[in-house]
């Protein structure tokens, strides 16, 4: 257990073994690099002194790395190019389970017991049987034939878990995985354009509706492409908007349907072409057209929607205006709380007394200060278990 907390803590961190010894040596520490790895392959147990410091080495409080995760994830896929190395791909899913983990726990504490909106997967080998798994989800959520104003809303609002992780170099697509076997957890780019933020959240999902059996890994990421697509603009849609059959469809065409839906130009090329509407031929015409001016890259036209996660935020501010967690535990869980609540204060004799002070006051004044002290004092333990920490520890593990 503590090898592989110690391990994620690294990668969250985006530290590797040498820069953990490195750091441990600045505080007069002298670990080897075999001697971490074993560590965190669980070879070896490090003493609870050593512990401390490694947990200092990679910034979690020592509780964490005795604590059994609280959750598991089972990962479906992931999609990114080869060029983002095996070191990145490490954190990035280290990074999402430790965010599925603080997610899961207030899940549990405000919503026990629910469970996820999601259809049982649909076998799928084909790209019809891809369209139909789109429109269970959609049926499912009651999502009628409409544009999506917000698939992360929607997922979110679902049950599901969005997680955006900003890469700039655009090497990272997506990740998607169950959470204890029953929250659907999707992990996005959130660097790249909303339009494309959007076709790569429901590309993810067609991951988690579709069980695509044997075919080989490009047939499937195919097949999450089509249910992409129908997912966002389903096929009666399509028809309605661009008719039966056409020898050509306009790139201006394309720009209004994009910024009306959210889904790109080239996707909705794409689901003209699958559909039967357009030809091959026009369909290749419009490639080439596209490479040439650059749109391939960047589309003349811009679509703006609303794709940032929320649920989190949502729920870590109800949790704390119930009291349920303190300021420090939701910015720690949130940390984009701190910019919605101002920290608490404390009353102005506790920050400044110092002890021959209270001894100086009347017993009755200096007992009730006291009282609140230890009012505030029980929250604090209560909400952080790790400050008792050092009642699992004998005296000699504190000493060499």
């Amino acid at each position: 257990m503590i090898g592989s907390r110690l391990r994620q803590a690294r990668l969250v961190a985006g530290l590797t073994l040498d820069e953990v010894v490195e750091r441990l040596a600045k505080s007069g520490v002298e670990i080897s690099k075999q001697c971490l790895s074993n560590y965190e392959k669980e070879k070896r147990v490090p003493r609870a002194d050593i512990l401390m410091v490694l947990a200092r080495a990679v910034k979690v409080r020592p509780a964490f790395l005795m604590k059994e995760p609280a959750i598991t994830v089972k990962w479906v896929a992931y999609r990114s190019q080869a060029r983002l190395g095996s070191r990145k791909k490490e954190e990035i899913v280290a990074q999402a389970e430790a965010d599925a983990e603080r997610q899961m726990y207030l899940q549990e504490m405000l919503f026990s017991g629910e469970r996820p909106t999601f259809p049982l997967r649909r076998n799928v080998c084909s790209g019809e049987d891809a369209e139909k798994a789109a429109e269970d989800l959609r049926t499912a959520w009651k999502l009628g034939n409409d544009p999506i104003e917000s698939v992360t809303q929607t997922v979110e609002s679902n049950g599901g878990m969005v997680i955006g992780h900003a890469q700039d170099n655009v090497r990272f697509d997506g990740l998607s995985g169950w959470v204890n076997n029953a929250f659907p957890l999707i992990i996005v780019n959130s660097s790249v354009p909303d339009d494309r933020l959007r076709f790569d959240l429901a590309h993810e999902l067609g991951h988690l509706a579709m069980d695509c059996g044997t075919v080989d890994e490009k047939t499937a990421e195919r097949l999450a492409h089509r249910f992409a697509g129908a997912f966002l603009v389903p096929a009666c849609t399509v028809r309605q908007e661009l008719g039966a059959s056409r020898r050509k469809v306009s790139s201006g065409e394309l720009g209004v349907l994009k910024k009306r839906y959210g889904l790109s130009m080239q996707a909705w090329m794409f689901r003209a072409l699958d559909l039967g509407i357009i030809s091959e031929g026009h369909f290749r015409s419009m490639r080439i057209r596209f490479s040439a001016e650059g749109w391939t890259k960047k589309e003349p036209v811009d679509y703006v929607g609303d794709e940032k996660p929320s649920r989190l935020l949502q729920m870590t501010l109800r949790a704390l205006a119930e009291d349920l967690i303190t300021y420090e535990k939701a910015v720690e869980i949130c940390p984009e709380a701190a910019k919605q609540i101002e920290p608490p204060t404390r009353p102005k004799e506790s920050q400044t007394l110092s002890a021959q002070e209270l001894l100086r006051m009347p017993r009755t004044q200096r007992m009730q200060i006291l009282d609140e002290a230890a009012t505030v004092a029980k929250g604090d333990y209560s909400q952080h278990p790790e400050l008792t920490d050092f009642e699992a520890l004998g005296e000699a593990d504190l000493h060499e």
